[in-house]
């Protein structure tokens, strides 16, 4: 089953809801659901969880109604269930004045964790930008991450992207701060 009857997005609301996504396993199983349902057993395999586990992470996304049961069949007497996402995009509120991002810990953790021989294009740069050109960057970086979204195939490895575009905090700000 395609995830293309899926709601556009999912907007995270509750502090049950923004506690399961803050979790690196349970986001990673998100992951796994991104392009299509998958039962405890398969999800434990492509995660490398033992399925109790598995099933713990997997109760406690549909509680919090990030994920749901899309289709079940008797296999062996076992009803078997595929869970899928609860939306093709999940939407975290802002995490506040000096509040860590949790996608870009996610990610961050997800990029140490691929095999260091893989193929990866990582690169920071630091732009100077009128207000319309920054707003222009960032609808140009969400239109290109959406245009490959329609382009993925569940059928091919999974790749990621993340891109932060923020101003950051002038060094008299981040010293004021801190005292």
């Amino acid at each position: 089953m395609p995830n293309d009857d899926l709601p556009g997005t999912f907007h995270v609301t509750t502090d049950e809801q923004l506690r399961a996504v803050s979790n690196l396993t349970r986001h990673r199983i998100m992951a796994v659901l991104r392009f299509e349902p998958a039962t405890i057993t398969q999800i434990a395999e492509r995660v490398g969880l033992a399925k109790g586990s598995s099933s713990y992470h997997v109760r406690l996304l549909e509680r919090a109604g990030l994920v749901k049961v899309v289709r079940t069949r008797k296999v062996r007497g076992v009803t078997e269930r595929y869970y899928a996402m609860a939306a093709r995009a999940i939407v975290l509120p802002d995490p506040g004045e000096g509040g860590p991002d949790v996608l870009m810990r996610h990610a961050v953790a997800d990029l140490e964790a691929a095999p260091p021989a893989g193929e990866r294009h990582v690169r920071m740069a630091h732009l100077r930008l009128t207000d319309e050109q920054f707003a222009e960057l960032g609808a140009r970086l969400q239109a290109l991450a959406d245009e490959y979204r329609e382009l993925s195939d569940p059928s091919l490895p999974d790749a990621s992207l993340v891109f932060a575009l923020f101003h950051p905090a002038r060094r008299e700000q981040a010293e004021g701060d801190a005292k």
